[in-house]
């Protein structure tokens, strides 16, 4: 479980980096641009697209993090153990979300 969870975490780190290569390109052509996408009428505008961008890199900021806790947990013995009613978390939700903390019933 440990190479899993540490492909998987590399994995997010990867993109962590491209999204964040990706909003300084965006707001380098934001600054480069004197364009008025607010009332552009073809499509979304830079604050959008900005805006979304922000949210899915700190979604996989988040994922990093958790990755990490799990390795944590792992190396602790903690791994796979509900951290609410103390029993073990199904291998199938696991295998679904593998940085869980809780158990189906306690989500």
């Amino acid at each position: 479980m440990e190479a899993e969870l540490t492909r998987l975490r590399d994995e997010a780190r990867a993109q962590v980096e491209v999204l964040e290569r990706d909003l300084r390109g965006l707001f380098e052509a934001a600054r480069a641009s004197n364009a008025d996408d607010e009332h552009d009428p073809e499509g979304s505008t830079i604050g959008y697209e900005r805006a979304q961008l922000t949210a899915v890199l700190e979604a996989t900021r988040r994922r990093v993090a958790d990755l990490d806790d799990a390795l944590t947990r792992l190396a602790a013995g903690g791994y796979g153990i509900c951290e609410r009613c103390g029993r073990p978390i199904p291998p199938e939700r696991l295998a679904a979300r593998p940085a869980a903390r809780t158990c189906v019933g306690c989500a």
